[in-house]
């Protein structure tokens, strides 16, 4: 099973999110998930607030 940390990672790695991997996310958040996966959440909302990756999905609906 995927982890929040590998979709994390592919999008840091990338600099971008897309929808499909917000989807999982949203997924993945929902069970049960370790500290490790906690914080490389919380460093993925921090590169996306500093925008250092971009979001499918704001681009699809225009926000910047």
């Amino acid at each position: 099973m995927t982890r929040i940390l590998d979709v994390v990672q592919t999008a840091l790695t990338t600099g971008y999110l897309t929808v499909e991997a917000e989807n999982q996310l949203r997924q993945l958040l929902t069970t049960q998930y370790n500290l490790e996966d906690f914080n490389a959440f919380m460093t993925l909302q921090e590169a996306a607030m500093m925008g250092k990756i971009k979001q499918e999905s704001r681009e699809k609906c225009g926000i910047n």
